[in-house]
């Protein structure tokens, strides 16, 4: 059966340019032109990924991204956007994005992310274990895919929920970004490790006391990173 893509973009000349683009690599496409569109066609669609441009009118992609992520939190979802600033990438991802693609880009670049995301559209064994995650003053329910520290409660991505199951299975090893991406993204992800990187601020500002002095997960400098469960 034929992966179903929703593709949401305002600008007709790239929406069909996109739909040519997928429907020549054999998926089965549906298409949106703004916020609102985009969410109906997720209900009735049901696609097995989400291609979402930020700047689109009646709803922006990160409105969308949060609506879709409150009743479905297993769909991946890929931002295109043509910002290239590090704060609008931590927005999307904390937002529930699976990954990013900054406008222009190639149709390589594009197709290489999307299949990426695919191959991870089924978890693995030890994704499906809903056991909670503890350690300091956090908690996480995978249950839910929510979490609190303290008093605070806050969301958990797929990502962010597999990246803490890794991290907490090997604390206090330095882990390099190939293992981490290879682990968490797929064998043969293509990407960049600037997606790593995005992913792990994300997860800093939502369980460390200070991001900018992170305590459980520390950079290995020329490696990766390590955590350490209390610090």
């Amino acid at each position: 059966m034929k992966k179903r893509i929703l593709v949401v973009e305002d600008d007709p000349a790239i929406l069909t340019g996109l739909v040519d683009l997928l429907q020549g690599e054999g998926f089965a496409v549906e298409q949106a032109l703004d916020g609102a569109a985009a969410l109906a066609r997720h209900a009735e669609a049901r696609p097995d990924l989400v291609l979402l441009d930020v700047m689109i009118p009646e709803k922006s992609g990160y409105e969308v991204c949060r609506e879709i992520r409150r009743t479905d939190a297993s769909t991946p979802v890929i931002m295109l956007t043509a910002k290239g600033e590090e704060v609008d990438k931590v927005v999307g991802l904390e937002l529930g994005a699976d990954d990013y693609v900054v406008k222009p880009f190639s149709a390589k670049e594009l197709l290489a992310r999307v299949r990426a995301v695919l191959r991870r559209g089924k978890p693995r064994e030890s994704e499906r274990d809903d056991r909670p995650i503890r350690f300091g003053d956090v908690s996480i329910d995978p249950r839910t895919m929510r979490g609190t520290k303290r008093d605070r409660a806050f969301d958990i991505s797929r990502r962010e929920l597999s990246l803490l199951r890794l991290f907490t299975s090997r604390e206090g090893e330095a882990l390099d970004r190939i293992t981490l991406m290879d682990e968490v993204w797929g064998v043969r992800y293509e990407g960049t490790t600037r997606t790593l990187d995005q992913h792990m601020a994300g997860l800093r500002k939502k369980i460390e006391d200070d991001p900018a002095h992170p305590l459980h997960f520390t950079t290995v400098h020329g490696t990766g990173y390590r955590f350490t469960a209390a610090p």
